[in-house]
């Protein structure tokens, strides 16, 4: 019992180590916000109505289920500083990359069943937000940042214990103190520099570009407060956008 108690615990940790819910889910209106009417249609056939706001979450929610550890690897692809993707020897149980182009391959074929499609579409849904996290492309020594013990300093003047890898998932968000439909809206009302739809490698470029920057910008042990916040949450929210947008592209085309 003490065994199986650990290993959940475990699990439940580490299902934490992404956009964090408030995240996905914006990632997951966003999206809604721009699917054709055809789009809308499929998607609600295979989701039997659910939104994808509601299931975005769904592949971080299974990881507590040791059935799904294996799908542990899609989530992130580890990357060396001074290297890119097609620079470096692919994980054989996959990645985040992987992940997303086979989910779009189920969904265009006509003999994957509705279950099928439905399972790979959640991961799509939710590996498109994570793949524009940035750190979800950082370093495999550090696990991403997750070993990068950093204090946040909250509005309520209290330090938060965290990690650099935590801090971008869901610190910094935690903090924005929205809804994921108010800052989903938010997001559309401020608007975004245009940016073209591109693919997972691209996207994973764009995101490494910026976890080099990240890694370079704090240390083992800093105290970051609002300055840090004032400096980097334009990034999260453009990295949100973008990945809600460029899902939508995704299935857009898939149920055109």
């Amino acid at each position: 019992m003490k065994k199986l108690l650990i290993l959940f615990l475990l699990f439940a940790t580490v299902a934490k180590a992404d956009w964090g819910k408030t995240g996905h889910r914006v990632v997951g209106k966003v999206a809604e916000n721009h699917l054709t009417d055809s789009a809308k249609t499929a998607i609600a056939q295979i989701l039997d109505g659910k939104s994808l706001a509601l299931i975005s979450n769904w592949p971080d929610e299974m990881r507590s289920n040791p059935d799904f550890s294996k799908y542990g690897p899609w989530h992130y692809v580890n990357l060396p500083l001074d290297k890119e993707y097609h620079e470096v020897e692919h994980n054989h149980k996959g990645d985040v990359i992987v992940t997303i182009n086979k989910a779009i391959e189920v969904l265009k074929d006509d003999k994957s069943t509705k279950e099928e499609k439905a399972f790979w579409l959640k991961y799509l849904v939710h590996c498109v937000g994570d793949l524009h996290q940035p750190m979800h492309t950082g370093r495999s020594e550090d696990w991403g940042g997750s070993k990068i013990k950093l204090s946040f300093k909250g509005r309520k003047g209290s330090n938060t214990n965290t990690n650099l890898h935590v801090l971008w998932d869901t610190n910094m968000i935690d903090d924005y103190k929205m809804s994921y439909f108010e800052f989903a809206h938010t997001l559309e009302m401020e608007g975004i520099e245009k940016f073209e739809q591109g693919d997972a490698e691209l996207w994973a470029y764009e995101s490494h570009q910026y976890a080099k920057t990240i890694y370079a910008e704090v240390k083992d042990g800093d105290r970051l407060s609002y300055d840090y916040l004032y400096k980097n949450f334009p990034t999260v929210k453009s990295r949100l956008y973008k990945a809600g947008v460029r899902l939508a592209g995704i299935l857009n085309e898939v149920f055109s």
